[in-house]
């Protein structure tokens, strides 16, 4: 099957199965930007086998995730895994004292029918601390995903804005824009309904996003997640949200549906042009026209310019692994090369539209043919392609 974006660029659909890392990874980043967290992923020894081998973290270093190892008997369902539960979550609440614990199903979890969601509240009743469930196993999810449940269930716990929209939009009358000092420059935030991103980025990278946002005079006013799970942002009627990684969709439904957000719909900040055209789209929703941004992407590719040199001309195909390779394709394409086809696990294509359409003005641009989108892409189909 296939479905038509335009008449130019077309999404074709195979039926391989995700030849891509475990979900249950993404514990590797979330664990050390949510701070007060604590991850316990409930599986059998394999994945305990993967967590050790992938993240590599020794023991003694005391990372703040643990494995919860199902038994046979656990299986087949012949012991109380309640109570199971019940002395680990505890323990973790003595040794570590956590602000929140996540639990993480894998595929095991999701074959047997464990009744996560039934149990955690019941448990998180019990001992006093918030518990999320978060399904990470690999038969519906490839790679990436796993940060997208985590954050779908987070984003529930995420507070009410304080004011209404209607309240807001009475007292904004009355509040002074809110000025900032950094190196005796004096930058104006324009009077806007809140805006809060949500993906998970290094610090010093959020830091460098918020940063363009408030050259433009635009206030983030927090991201999911947050590195303090008692620091969620407000969420609710009159918020915008804005992602930051295309394999957030489950996510950005969870955030319009459940939530009440508004999303905002924008290529994502990946490379310089993917990160003018983020800014772009989100400046005009709150009336700011945006300002100096084709300087500053002419003067980071100067300065890329030495590895440009290094791929122009050069081609890559994408075998689909972790839900960025249309961003990576249209950055890769914008740098020179010829790209030939764009394999992607799973792909919404409303989440991805404004990137999509991105992608085909930049292989415009760059007079370079749009190269096939497949999703799902079959392996064996995929070598024969290569190989022709």
């Amino acid at each position: 099957m296939s479905v038509k974006i335009d008449e130019t660029l077309t999404v074709e659909c195979e039926t391989g199965n995700y030849h891509t890392f475990c979900p249950i990874s993404c514990v590797s980043w979330l664990y050390q930007k949510i701070e007060d967290s604590f991850f316990l992923v409930v599986g059998t020894k394999t994945c305990g086998y993967f967590l050790q081998n992938a993240l590599g973290v020794m023991i003694f270093a005391e990372p703040r995730y643990a494995m919860a190892e199902l038994e046979e008997g656990d299986i087949s369902a012949q012991l109380n895994d309640y109570e199971g539960l019940k002395k680990l979550c505890i323990r973790i609440r003595k040794d570590r004292d956590p602000s929140v614990i996540i639990w993480i199903g894998t595929c095991t979890t999701e074959i047997i029918k464990m009744d996560l969601e039934g149990m955690a509240p019941k448990l998180e009743w019990e001992i006093g601390i918030p518990i999320l469930v978060a399904r990470a196993n690999g038969l519906d999810y490839a790679f990436t995903q796993g940060e997208d449940t985590v954050l779908a269930a987070m984003a529930h716990r995420c507070p009410e804005p304080k004011f209404s929209v209607r309240e807001r939009k009475e007292t904004s009358q009355n509040f002074l824009t809110f000025h900032s000092r950094k190196k005796e420059e004096l930058v104006e935030y324009a009077n806007h309904p809140s805006l809060v991103l949500f993906g998970s980025l290094p610090s010093n990278v959020a830091s460098q996003l918020n940063l363009e946002l408030k050259r433009q005079s635009i206030k983030v006013s927090g991201w999911l997640p947050a590195q303090k799970y008692t620091d969620l942002p407000s969420l609710g009627d009159g918020v915008y949200v804005c992602g930051v990684h295309p394999f957030l969709s489950r996510t950005a439904t969870t955030l319009i549906r459940r939530e009440k957000c508004q999303l905002i719909g924008a290529p994502f900040p990946i490379g310089p042009d993917g990160t003018r055209a983020w800014i772009e789209k989100i400046c005009p929703v709150f009336g700011v026209e945006p300002q100096g941004l084709e300087e500053r992407e002419e003067q980071i590719w100067e300065g890329l310019k030495d590895y440009l040199d290094l791929v122009h001309g050069k081609s890559v195909f994408f075998m689909g692994d972790n839900l960025l390779e249309v961003s990576l394709a249209r950055f890769l394409i914008r740098c020179g090369m010829i790209v030939h086809e764009i394999g992607i696990p799973y792909m919404d294509k409303r989440y991805q539209a404004a990137e999509l359409s991105l992608l085909q003005d930049t292989c415009i641009k760059m007079c370079v043919p749009i190269p096939r989108i497949v999703e799902k892409p079959d392996n064996s189909n995929q070598i024969r392609r290569i190989r022709e």
